[in-house]
């Protein structure tokens, strides 16, 4: 449809009469009192005639562009059929551990047995569909902290880098530490109440230049909301190449930091023993970091104003033509 969005412009339309009412043009002088006619007097009757057309007509398109100048001043624009913007939700970093204890075969994933990476990508990868709205990141860490995915709302690239993501491809070893301060760069831009990062480890900070109380203490600071959550079986049965031996998968998992981590921040620490429990930490996730609900709706609009003005610069031209004396 079509809309002026400044219609009281059409308010000035009798400004030029106005103006031409307060300051009226110069009387011409007189001319001479005796004139022998001849001839030629016939010839300016015409010519005075013809003057007399073009005056009007110069005042018609005169009048004419004024009413463009008008219409362009007024706005017009065409709006469009409405559209759904994306939600503005929180900015939502994942940091993910890819140190060489994730290959710990420890979870059950469709009735086969799995290791903790394949469980941690299928649970999390649910997770990150549904969080429309929100701007997604992901971090990788093991000996170093890797930036796999900046803030953004396609969710879809995000799985599939995530998807993409293997053990050891940054280091056997876990900088926690790194992983925090990398994630706080990352979203120090973001409006402070909706930072979030959620951090999956099994293991504990054995890597990176700072240690993750420091990088928690930062992360507080800036107010940066952090979520732990510790991954591996307690059952001390675990698969490996030779059949499922007796272990403790989990010796190395330090809990007490992470749940210093969370409280530091005003996260909370969660426990991941198996696929189901990973289920209910996204769904408790999702309760206490909930999606925006209100969408936002927009209705494209075009500016029309330049082709009014077109319009009255033409008919200005034509009038300035039409005013140039015809002799």
């Amino acid at each position: 449809m079509y809309d002026l969005l400044w219609w009281w412009m059409f308010l000035l339309l009798p400004l030029p009469w106005l103006v031409c009412l307060v300051f009226k043009p110069a009387q011409q002088q007189a001319g001479r009192a005796l004139k022998v006619p001849f001839l030629e007097d016939f010839q300016q009757g015409k010519q005075a005639f013809s003057r007399s057309w073009h005056s009007w007509l110069a005042l018609l398109l005169g009048a004419l562009a004024w009413l463009m100048l008008l219409t362009a001043a007024a706005r017009p624009v065409w709006i469009g059929d409405t559209v759904s913007l994306p939600m503005q939700g929180r900015d939502l970093m994942m940091a993910v551990d890819l140190s060489g204890s994730m290959q710990e075969q420890d979870f059950i994933l469709n009735r086969q047995v799995v290791d903790r990476l394949v469980a941690t990508k299928a649970v999390a990868g649910e997770f990150i569909s549904k969080r429309s709205g929100d701007r997604i990141g992901l971090v990788l860490f093991g000996d170093q902290a890797y930036l796999q995915a900046p803030l953004t709302f396609d969710r879809h690239t995000v799985l599939q880098l995530l998807k993409e993501s293997a053990i050891g491809l940054a280091g056997e070893r876990t900088a926690i530490g790194d992983a925090i301060g990398l994630a706080l760069k990352r979203l120090q831009n973001s409006p402070e109440k909706n930072r979030v990062l959620i951090l999956m480890t099994d293991g504990a900070n054995t890597a990176g230049s700072v240690s993750p109380l420091e990088a928690a203490d930062m992360a507080a600071a800036a107010g940066l909301k952090i979520y732990t959550v510790g991954i591996g079986s307690e059952s001390d049965a675990a698969r490996s190449l030779f059949g499922f031996q007796l272990m403790n998968p989990n010796a190395d998992l330090d809990e007490r930091s992470l749940r210093a981590i969370a409280d530091k921040t005003g996260g909370q620490y969660f426990r991941a023993r198996d696929t189901e429990e990973f289920h209910k930490i996204y769904a408790e996730l999702d309760r206490l970091e909930p999606v925006e609900q209100a969408a936002q709706q927009w209705r494209p609009q075009q500016e029309l104003f330049r082709w009014p003005l077109l319009a009255a610069f033409v008919l200005v031209l034509l009038t300035a033509v039409l005013r140039i004396d015809p002799e």
